[in-house]
Order: structure tokens, then sequence, then C-alpha cells
């Protein structure tokens, strides 16, 4: 895999946020089958209000400023630091299922990167500490996407992987998660600059609901997604 040109930068840019992209991001609902089930999402207001609130207090306040911290870390050649990085975000998932859903796709992750010649993805094939921004910041610096950028496509994929979920579980039509994604794109630039702006001492997610609804899925006795 070699470094992309200028030119390159969209194209790399779309693959990684691409849901193609084959790292299993759509076995996991985020707790929102658990909330789909417990009535709390209902309709695609309520669908939109979960997706939204998790966008602003979740990734962006937690993965955001962390994926910045990784982006120049791996900038810097620091793959320690990157590693310490990593841990502390699985460290800052409520459940079991939060953390092995972002390990699990960060492994997937450093297995396409290892498949394109990325000998550093290599360490974290089998790492427990693997996290999915780890890996995207290592192919972002790779790439030679700028921080911003990568960040903003780091946000779009989980918003299009959540609003995918719960299209198939409320159910919605394609029009309202289309509805709900162009929210989701009009917030983000505020989002992201909030995030980015985060020092080391504000960097966490607070989601109670999330949280109770990821436990309660571990044990939900029907799932169309994995626990």
């Amino acid at each position: 895999m070699t470094a992309a040109d200028p030119d390159a930068g969209l194209p790399r840019l779309l693959q990684l946020a691409s849901p193609a992209l084959p790292v299993g991001a759509f076995a996991f609902s985020e707790g929102l089958e658990q909330a789909v089930e417990a009535g709390w999402v209902r309709d695609a207001a309520g669908a939109g209000g979960w997706i939204l609130g998790l966008l602003e207090h979740g990734p962006g306040r937690l993965d955001v400023p962390l994926f910045a911290r990784l982006h120049a870390a791996w900038c810097d050649g620091d793959a320690a630091r990157a590693r310490v990085l990593s841990r502390w975000l699985l460290a800052c998932r409520e459940t079991a299922e939060l953390r092995a859903a972002d390990r699990l796709q960060g492994q997937a992750l450093a297995r396409v990167l290892a498949g394109l010649g990325e000998t550093r993805a290599e360490t974290w094939l089998h790492d427990a500490g693997a996290s999915f921004a780890a890996l995207f910041a290592l192919a972002a610096a790779r790439w030679r996407l700028g921080c911003d950028a990568a960040a903003t496509a780091l946000l779009w994929s989980w918003c299009e992987n959540v609003t995918a979920a719960v299209v198939k579980l409320v159910p919605l039509g394609q029009r309202d998660g289309q509805r709900i994604l162009f929210e989701a794109g009009t917030r983000i630039p505020q989002v992201l600059r909030t995030g980015l702006a985060l020092d080391d001492d504000a960097i966490a997610g607070g989601m109670p609901g999330h949280a109770i609804a990821s436990a309660r899925h571990e044990v939900q006795r029907t799932r169309l997604f994995r626990s």
C-alpha cells in the first residue's frame, strides 16, 4: 500500500467511510435493537433523536478527540502512543457488548490494512486493545488524509451504520433513513469542532440510556444483531 498522492485523497477517504468496508459494522446495532424492543424508539422521529443524540454525546465527545490524538501519534510514528490511546478508548466503552464491537471492528480493519500492505497493522490483528478508531487513524495517516477530513469520515461511517440498523429494526422507509443522514450531515461539522477542541480531562461519553440498552441487549431473547 503506497502513500496516496494528493489526487487520491478523496477516493481513499470514501473507501474508509464506505459501508462496503469489510469490518462487520452491519452486525452491531449500538443498543438500538433493545431500544426498539423496549419501545424507546418507535418511529422516524424517535430514531432520529436517538442517533443524533448519540452522535453528539458519544462519538463526538469520545471517539473524535481520541481519534485526533491517534492520528497525530501515527503521523509521528509513535505506535506505542497509539496503543495507549486505543486502550483508553476501549476502556471508556460502557458495556462488554460495546467493547467487543469496537475491538472486533478494529481487528477486522487491521486485516484489511494488512492485506493492502500496511505492515504496522499486523500487530493489531489479535490485539485485545485494538479499536476501530486506532486502525482508522492508521489508514488516514498512511494515506496522508488530514485529521479533520478523516474524523468527518469516521463520524459519517458511524451514522450510516446505525441508520441502516434502525431502518431494519423499526422498520423505517429508506427516505426516513436519508432524512436522518441528512440531518446528521448538517450537525457533524459542529460536533467535530466541539470534539477536536476538548482537553484530555474533558474526553468522555455520558449516555446512560445507551449503556442500559446495550447491557439489556446482551440478554435479549431474540436478536437480529450481534451481542
